[in-house]
């Protein structure tokens, strides 16, 4: 099973209005790259709020709103609540790659995206994330 990648509202919000990714149809694309994602909604949990621990064990953990809601959780925004439990998370979107990372690199979709471009051999899923959304050097 491919790892999945936590994508930040925040920073897809900077990433689309920059460009750098396209957002549609439960799809997530690195324009740059052709890379793509199978992406559901979900939150990454920061902290529990109400000073009782954990009972949930959700703390550091990122998970789909629709896992959470089957377990009575009520999500608003950055802020949800399960039973007496209250925590603060960061909402976002949960992505599966679509292939894996070595069927990507030599796609036909990441081909025609890098067209002109200058060239970058991504070491693994996370080198290509750091580079192309994080803007760290190749």
């Amino acid at each position: 099973m491919a790892n999945s990648v936590f994508f930040p509202q925040d920073a897809l919000d900077e990433w689309i209005v920059g460009g750098l990714i396209d957002l549609s149809r439960g799809e997530l694309m690195i324009t740059q790259e052709g890379r793509r994602y199978k992406v559901i909604e979900a939150v990454r949990v920061l902290s529990e709020v109400t000073g009782a621990g954990d009972p949930n064990k959700l703390v550091g953990k990122v998970k789909a709103n629709t896992e959470l809601q089957k377990i009575g959780a009520e999500i608003m925004e950055g802020s949800m609540i399960l039973g007496d439990a209250a925590y603060d998370v960061a909402p976002g979107w949960m992505g599966t790659p679509v292939g894996s990372f070595d069927e990507h690199l030599r796609s036909i979709e990441r081909t025609a995206a890098r067209v002109g471009m200058d060239p970058f051999q991504p070491a693994s899923e996370e080198h290509l994330l750091s580079v192309v959304l994080g803007g760290k050097s190749p």
